[in-house]
């Protein structure tokens, strides 16, 4: 089942995704927002829901990122052994971890699928990262790796949108990674019974139809059961939470000459299994 959040009638809303229509779920499961629902009992129960859910064609609503407002969206640094090795030619001299390198978004830096991502005017080195994002619907705190996959709600894109000169300030990559409507979210949620755990997805990036990253979920250094568990040992984790998980070889500024995004692109990220999230590039106003 896909899930989306999305706005109708101004009004915030979530529901199933089927075909060109989506089924309000906010009334029918009781929950205002997906991130409640996917930790709720009714969460298992969401096909019962679906029938009595209230059509809208889609063409009616503007989707919202997959997770509006989540409360903690925990981003991997380099956990794709290309990615890290195509970091090393172009001069950042890291050594790989013994745990997953971590930090954190905040929501204001997300925007939906077809919104537009926003180029700051303080820079001109915005980079693209597509990446798989899990959802995580029951919480929990010290989590073991052998329970990992119980936790996953669901998974989705993200391009992980970076402001690299902002970036590469300090050790610390979190204002490069920060800058308000970066980063892509959708278009919706794939639930985890639609995809077998541990299954390897490609995952392309597209900039203005040229493929610029291609690779798969099974090239991380650390897996999903490993991102869940060290991510809880350092906090709860809650309904709605995000993991994204790292990108693969192929962003700009490791090209050389570097290549960044400029308003007017088109950038889109495609997992197999899930979709395609697009976002067309602007200019901070």
């Amino acid at each position: 089942m896909k899930l989306a959040s999305y706005r109708h009638q101004n009004r915030d809303r979530f529901g199933a995704v089927d075909g060109d229509s989506v089924v309000d779920l906010t009334e029918a499961s009781g929950h205002a927002t997906l991130a409640s629902f996917v930790g709720s009992p009714e969460y298992a129960d969401r096909d019962a829901l679906v029938a009595r859910g209230t059509r809208t064609p889609l063409s009616e609503v503007t989707l919202l990122p997959v997770i509006p407002q989540p409360e903690k969206i925990v981003c991997s640094v380099r956990n794709y052994m290309d990615h890290h090795q195509e970091a090393l030619a172009a001069g950042l001299k890291r050594e790989l971890s013994d745990f997953p390198p971590i930090f954190i978004r905040v929501w204001r830096s997300q925007v939906a699928h077809e919104a537009p991502i926003v180029r700051p005017h303080v820079s001109d080195s915005l980079d693209w990262e597509g990446e798989l994002a899990v959802i995580i619907g029951k919480g929990g705190r010290d989590i073991p790796v052998e329970s990992a996959w119980e936790h996953v709600a669901g998974y989705s894109c993200y391009n992980d949108g970076s402001v690299r000169d902002f970036q590469f300030h300090a050790k610390q990559i979190a204002a490069g990674k920060n800058f308000e409507s970066t980063g892509g979210f959708g278009p919706w949620m794939v639930t985890s019974d639609e995809i077998e755990p541990g299954r390897q997805l490609k995952i392309e990036t597209r900039l203005n139809d040229e493929v610029v990253q291609s690779g798969n979920t099974g090239m991380m250094i650390f897996d999903i059961p490993q991102l869940i568990n060290y991510a809880s040992t350092i906090f709860t984790l809650t309904a709605g939470d995000v993991i994204v998980t790292g990108t693969p070889a192929g962003v700009g500024f490791s090209r050389k000459p570097p290549r960044f995004m400029v308003p007017g692109d088109t950038v889109e990220v495609e997992i197999e299994g899930i979709g395609i999230l697009r976002n067309p590039v602007v200019q901070q106003a």
